[in-house]
């Protein structure tokens, strides 16, 4: 999903210049420059940012005929372009892109993305990942993820969790809560303190993850299966959803979230925080190295959303090559840099969770812990995606939906109504 401070960053020119070189699969002919155009949207100082430098100066220095030209690109942005700029001539080689039904699937469904399965098998990806990451990766013919084309690849993985400000827990006498029962009397607890207790954007994606997490907590895998990849009927009236749109909205009511949040986005949300305006913020891993290097005024820590199995996280936004690409050849020698040792210790260091690092080079206590409550999840088969990926367009929906919560437009069932009808059009046009 990501996100974050990308949303912030100010829109750039949709479309690159051409690269160089030749077309396709296989290596230029010729002994001239040749041109690796790339894009991305981690900001320079997070942990992605800086291992994908790290692997740019790699990749030149490894490549000494072959420039690369790198373009910053927002998380927004190229959720409501790709397709559009993919169809066109002017293409990257290889880009990041938002992994799921919604995303990926749907671009190679349409033919816009190329099948990297060959590569996988040839460069050992295949090897590096393990079968749950793989899952975002590989795609069947309806679009679908979880099926035996790779259309994409992970480099690093991602996870939600609750960051919370140790001081203000402490100032105000909470222990950080192990159940449900004692998350809720916490938000009580500083609600009456006259603490607004989560940090929140209701215009981006915060509001809708935390609306998911509260499915979460009454799902098991099954319904997960079944609401993302298809494996059975989803029920938004049933016990998930309803107590998730239901708990939502008198969560709002309560003043555990705020309805002013209704406006705010993800960046508004992350600097709230970082202003120690928040106990809490539930989010994903992305905003590990961020508020590492920018909390100064306070100590801050993380935990599991609370009595839950199951929370939201997958493979990381993944690599995928266009199927316009120029320089195929390049964009996969790109993407195996990115896989070595080096490059994934140096994001694991810099705050991101890594594929395929040497546990042993990871050195700061705090990216430990990162990764230590990683593993925790994916050791217990507790990652379950995210709630905007079963079908093209359903960001919007759910993000709409959430907000209608927030702002009180409408009652929670008639919510529900709203986030089923495009879901179940979607399914029935794939022939689910």
């Amino acid at each position: 999903m990501k996100k974050i401070k990308v949303a912030a960053v100010a829109a750039c020119a949709l479309l690159a210049v051409a690269a160089c070189g030749s077309g396709g699969d296989k290596p230029a002919t010729t002994s001239g420059p040749r041109t690796l155009t790339l894009w991305h949207y981690e900001t320079a100082d997070s942990a992605m940012g800086k291992a994908w430098a790290e692997a740019i100066k790699e990749f030149e220095a490894s490549h000494p005929n072959v420039k690369v030209k790198f373009e910053e690109k927002g998380f927004e942005q190229m959720q409501k372009t790709a397709a559009m700029v993919l169809n066109s001539d002017q293409v990257p080689d290889v880009m990041e892109y938002n992994k799921g039904n919604a995303t990926t699937g749907l671009l190679s469904k349409q033919g816009l993305l190329t099948d990297l399965t060959p590569e996988a098998t040839k460069r050992g990806w295949d090897k590096l990942l393990s079968p749950s990451l793989q899952t975002t990766a590989k795609y069947d013919e309806r679009g679908v993820m979880g099926g035996d084309k790779w259309y994409g690849v992970p480099n690093y993985a991602e996870f939600t969790m609750v960051y919370y400000n140790k001081d203000l827990f402490q100032k105000n006498g909470i222990s950080v809560p192990t159940t449900l029962d004692e998350f809720t009397a916490a938000l009580d607890a500083f609600t009456k303190k006259g603490i607004t207790p989560i940090a929140m954007s209701g215009a981006e994606y915060p509001a809708g993850h935390l609306f998911y997490q509260l499915a979460l907590t009454k799902a098991q895998r099954p319904w997960v299966d079944a609401f993302q990849l298809y494996k059975g009927k989803t029920d938004f009236h049933g016990p998930e959803l309803t107590y998730a749109a239901t708990t939502f909205a008198d969560w709002v009511k309560k003043g555990y979230i705020s309805k002013d949040s209704a406006g705010l986005r993800g960046p508004d949300m992350g600097d709230a925080f970082i202003a120690g305006k928040f106990p809490m913020l539930f989010s994903g891993s992305w905003w590990y190295g961020t508020f590492a290097s920018d909390v100064k005024k306070f100590d801050w820590g993380t935990f599991l959303f609370p009595g839950s199995p199951l929370t939201l996280g997958s493979a990381g936004n993944h690599w995928v090559v266009p199927e316009k690409s120029k320089n195929k050849d390049l964009a996969y020698d790109f993407i195996d840099i990115t896989m070595k040792k080096n490059i994934q210790n140096l994001l694991g260091n810099s705050g991101g969770v890594p594929v395929a690092a040497d546990a042993s080079a990871i050195t700061e206590a705090k990216n430990k812990e990162l990764i230590s409550l990683y593993n925790k999840v994916a050791a217990s088969d507790g990652l379950a995606f995210y709630p905007d990926w079963p079908a093209p367009g359903y960001y919007d929906v759910v993000t709409a939906g959430v907000q209608e919560l927030i702002n009180g437009t409408k009652e929670p069932a008639k919510v529900l109504d709203e986030l089923a009808g495009p879901y179940n059009d979607n399914l029935a046009e794939i022939g689910g």
